[in-house]
């Protein structure tokens, strides 16, 4: 295999919203690029870049795919991303590590949620981008009125380089803007295409759009448009020489248009990407820290010692584990150590790989803007550093969206814990983007992710990579117990059973304190009926009741408790006689003091399409929840709710339902009140039949 120079690399991201077509897009180009001989598809679970068996059962991406191709002298570089956004963290890692963003759009469902999303992300890693409207075969495509949505949500600077001329199905026809021609593509999906001049209507359609196209390329540079006033037009050459630089500094944002089931518009798409497309060469340095030092220093493109960033690890108990990278700088071939700046340990290369799809082929090196992948490295993780241990950088980490859905995992074969365990690990170095912990006041293991699906296929992945029995149940409610009123208790402990006695007596008042405040406790004994020394032994016993919960088995809160009094006995007083005093001391002043439950509230931001503004405010409302405010952004409104952590369990999947996927949210805890009083009942009579029937540990019951 050749070794390309950096300035014939293209590295790109496909990302776009759920459904779009990017993995169709995807096998249609490897299929154009004669990377693979036959075009598989989604239906049938056939693509190269859908292998697993989670992608396939469900006929969606789950994971950022590695694919490559070569294409009029170019090395394509590409990764397909899944457009749900429970996997958004995979787009992120593909715009990372590429050099612009190829944004898909379905022609006739327009923009979604994760369009908006990825395009920020895009923008925050200064990438440019191009649009591809795409499905351009389906029923009711309005060309022109997406074009103009488009231009309204992202920008005036958004040009079509194509116009379809027969869209809908059976569409094989794009107008081409740069060349003034009409391209006719193959009825039998090899991509292959004839070009005539345009003709009539269209013939003027594209004089206009190509003074237009003149007129924007120019305006993005001085001296194009001192030219422009000068010749009163740019040629072809000209005009060309200034798209490349106008699309780097997206002052020209070109538009394409595709059918990728039927292979129409791919070629001229990749025609495009070969000779406008941004390169490792626009982005001749990036950004990192010496290691030495700790100060900012930056990664050149032609340096001598080699930079990678990791950006994916796949774990693939069939074939091997990979850890997929980028080069920034330097030549690697496989047996060379380079030093992990974030683990601080030295790691050997094995054999080098370019990846498409599980499809692997080996090479003796790469150079400095490719992207390879390696057998997985011993300690080596997601956004991690390689380097010349003699130059030691770290390149920036990613930053994760907070993951928002929670579920509890029960295992139900004990002893299966390391395995459980160590499977955990494993998936959280494949995708940083979720987390697991141990929850000590719930006595329940936590997983959280990006969403109800994300949960759903890393769960799978446990199941049938590590051979655990588990199963997802909701996560308990941290609901919380405080007081109404104030109230006092005496409580006297005496055991007189042979031997040494115990004896404490402990005089407690308690009273309402401030909501968060927790629990203050405070002496005022006088006089010597106690001796001081006791006093952290009942603040030990009256901790330990808090911690159990005493009126539904919650942990107590926002207590301020008096120790005023009591008495105690010269040879049978001790530690834990006033530990147990404590204890039933204030479970009596408690219970006197009209105990309630607080349940956690949390704050929701959700964003969605105007038309479901209704449904969603009525699915809130249906939840107990209240709306705090609404705001515009873009073509979404941002609504802002508070809603009972009880009624959240599976909200992602609801508001996906009512949206038709189109809304999204994220939630964080905002405070505690007090529950409704059926609810409490409830909690409450479950939680006395449980003491009663003795299985009250710490939360048994599960609401």
């Amino acid at each position: 295999m050749k070794n390309f120079r950096p300035a014939e690399i293209r590295n790109f991201a496909l990302v776009g919203h759920a459904t779009s077509g990017k993995t169709t897009l995807a096998e249609a180009m490897l299929y154009t690029g004669g990377a693979i001989h036959r075009l598989g598809t989604v239906a049938q679970g056939s693509t190269v870049s859908d292998y697993h068996v989670g992608e396939q059962q469900r006929h969606i991406s789950v994971h950022g795919t590695p694919l490559n191709c070569e294409w009029r002298g170019t090395q394509l570089n590409f990764v397909d991303t899944p457009g749900y956004l429970d996997f958004s963290s995979e787009g992120i890692h593909a715009l990372r590590v590429a050099d612009f963003a190829l944004v898909v759009i379905h022609a006739g469902h327009g923009i979604g949620v994760g369009t908006e999303l990825m395009w920020d992300y895009a923008g925050q890693f200064g990438l440019p981008r191009l649009i591809v409207v795409n499905a351009l075969d389906k029923e009711k495509v309005d060309f022109a009125a997406l074009v103009e949505e488009i231009r309204a949500r992202f920008g005036r600077e958004i040009f079509p380089l194509q116009v379809p001329v027969d869209s809908g199905p059976g569409f094989h026809q794009v107008l081409d803007v740069l060349r003034s021609e009409v391209v006719s593509y193959a009825a039998d999906r090899s991509g292959k295409f004839t070009e005539l001049p345009a003709t009539g209507e269209w013939a003027l359609r594209v004089q206009a759009m190509h003074q237009e196209l003149i007129e924007h390329i120019a305006e993005t540079d001085d001296t194009l448009l001192q030219k422009f006033f000068d010749e009163g037009g740019l040629s072809e050459e000209v005009l060309r020489t200034g798209i490349h630089p106008a699309v780097q500094r997206q002052a020209f944002i070109p538009l394409f248009c595709t059918a990728g089931e039927t292979n129409v518009g791919v070629a001229r798409l990749m025609d495009f990407i070969a000779k406008f497309g941004s390169s490792p060469e626009d982005r001749q340095t990036v950004g990192a820290t010496a290691l030495a030092t700790g100060d900012p220093c930056l990664v050149a493109l032609d340096g001598a010692e080699p930079v990678a960033y990791v950006f994916k690890t796949l774990t693939d108990p069939q074939s091997g584990d990979l850890s997929i990278f980028r080069l920034y700088s330097g030549t690697v071939r496989g047996g060379m150590e380079l030093y992990n700046s974030d683990r601080r340990i030295t790691e050997r290369l094995g054999q080098l790989y370019r990846l498409n799809g599980k499809l692997r082929t080996a090479v003796e090196q790469l150079t400095a803007g490719d992207i390879g992948a390696t057998v997985k490295l011993k300690d080596t993780h997601t956004g991690n550093t390689l380097c010349d241990a003699r130059h030691a950088v770290a390149l920036p980490k990613l930053v994760y969206p907070v993951p928002y859905t929670h579920a509890a995992l029960k295992l139900n074969a004990p002893g299966d814990e390391e395995r459980l365990a160590a499977g955990l690990a494993a998936l959280h170095e494949e995708d940083p983007a979720f987390s697991y912990h141990t929850d000590a006041e719930l006595h329940q293991f936590i997983i959280s992710a990006q969403g109800e699906l994300h949960l759903e296929v890393l769960f799978e992945r446990l199941k049938r990579r590590y051979k655990v029995d588990i199963e997802l149940v909701p996560p308990k409610i941290r609901y919380r117990e405080t007081i109404r009123t104030s109230a006092e208790a005496r409580y006297r402990h005496k055991k007189q059973s042979g031997g040494a006695g115990q004896f404490a007596e402990v005089w407690l008042r308690v009273e309402p304190a401030a909501r968060d405040a927790g629990l203050a406790f405070a002496q005022s004994l006088v006089g010597q009926d106690v001796d001081r020394v006791f006093v952290p032994s009942v603040e030990k016993g009256i901790q330990s009741a808090a911690r159990e919960g005493i009126h539904g088995g919650y942990r107590v809160t926002d207590v301020k408790i008096d120790f005023f009094g009591g008495k105690m006995h010269p040879v049978d007083s001790k530690d834990i006689a006033f530990q147990i005093a404590g204890y039933f001391a204030f479970k009596e002043a408690f219970r006197n003091a009209r105990p309630v439950l607080l349940e956690p509230i949390h704050e929701l931001e959700i964003r969605v399409p105007e038309e479901f503004v209704g449904r969603v405010v009525g699915d809130i409302s249906s939840r107990r929840g209240k709306i705090l405010g609404m705001d515009v952004s873009g073509r979404l409104q941002v609504l802002r709710a508070q809603v009972p952590a009880a009624q959240l369990h599976h909200y992602g999947t609801a508001l996906r339902s009512l949206t038709g996927g189109r809304g999204l949210h994220s939630e964080k805890f905002s405070h505690y009140e007090e529950m409704p009083l059926d609810m409490e009942k409830k909690i409450v009579a479950d939680y006395a039949a449980a003491r009663a029937a003795g299985t009250a540990g710490n939360h048994a019951h599960q609401h």
